[in-house]
């Protein structure tokens, strides 16, 4: 499927479903019993806030529904999500039986991106999550950077900086997801190995660090580790006074021979000062 055509086509059918029935006679917004809803399988978001549940279930008991959530008929009585997660969850958290819910007649297929779209534009997904989300559209509609940008109306800077995060190992995704550290110190880390992530990012919360107390911190580790190896490799200046002997020997046979730092050049122009070489070190 194009995804300059498939993506715009989708969120017009999310969006006439919000706002009207279609003309199909199993469209439209109906109620219906919260256990007969099977989640998403391919929904992005993976970590729910408990106190926002707790806030959105309070008001839905206190003011009702306001919006539907939207779902695709599987069988009988059986029902599949498709955008509305924490609505449903709120519900069930009320201990509110019905829900009212848009039925959509898609494509099973629409599922995974039907889902990706409505969260990206409507729901606050953690950064991690909504990474997650630009990198699924990327692989499996071959789209662009900037084409995407132009579906869910970010930069592509924005786009390119959030996928960034991806390369950072799980631990400190974990701790950007829960919000422990900020997409600032987290930026601040790509590019250190798994070990140094870890490092970094436990100095970031035990020290509670500011994003440039944690840049200079990695500052100052990057500059250790490139120090370090030169420091290893460095190569040795030795001193060849006791092979003085034998070097003048080579050099009365007319050799060019020259000693430095950590190694010995007898410079070879014929056949003859390889015979001079094999008589010196009686190898014959």
């Amino acid at each position: 499927m194009a995804l300059g055509r498939g993506l715009g086509e989708l969120l017009g059918e999310v969006e006439t479903a919000y706002e009207s029935s279609s003309s199909n006679g199993n469209s439209g917004i109906q109620k219906i019993n919260v256990h007969s809803i099977k989640a998403n399988p391919n929904q992005p978001r993976k970590i729910f806030d408990e106190e926002k549940l707790k806030e959105l279930s309070d008001s839905i008991k206190e003011h009702g529904l306001l919006q539907p959530i939207a779902v695709i008929e599987k069988g009988e009585g059986e029902y599949v999500l498709i955008s509305g997660e924490r609505r449903l969850r709120a519900h069930k958290l009320a201990n509110i039986e019905k829900i009212s819910a848009t039925i959509l007649d898609v494509e099973e297929l629409k599922l995974r991106e039907l889902a990706l779209i409505e969260n990206i534009q409507r729901d606050d997904l953690n950064i991690i999550e909504l990474a997650f989300c630009y990198a699924q559209l990327l692989n499996e509609h071959s789209i662009t950077h900037e084409e995407l940008a132009k579906k869910v109306f970010k930069s592509r800077s924005s786009i390119t900086n959030t996928l960034r995060l991806l390369q950072l190992n799980s631990y400190v995704q974990q701790l950007l997801a829960t919000d422990k550290i900020s997409a600032g110190h987290a930026k601040v880390m790509l590019g250190l190995d798994e070990n140094e992530q870890k490092m970094v990012a436990d100095s970031i919360i035990g020290q509670k660090l500011s994003v440039r107390e944690t840049e200079n911190l990695v500052r100052n580790l990057k500059e250790k580790l490139e120090i370090t190896p030169k420091e290893n490799n460095k190569v040795p200046n030795l001193d060849f006074k006791p092979l003085n002997n034998i070097l003048q020997k080579l050099k009365d046979d007319d050799l060019k021979v020259k000693a430095e730092k950590n190694y010995l050049k007898i410079e070879i122009k014929s056949q003859d000062d390889i015979e001079k070489l094999s008589h010196y070190f009686n190898l014959q």
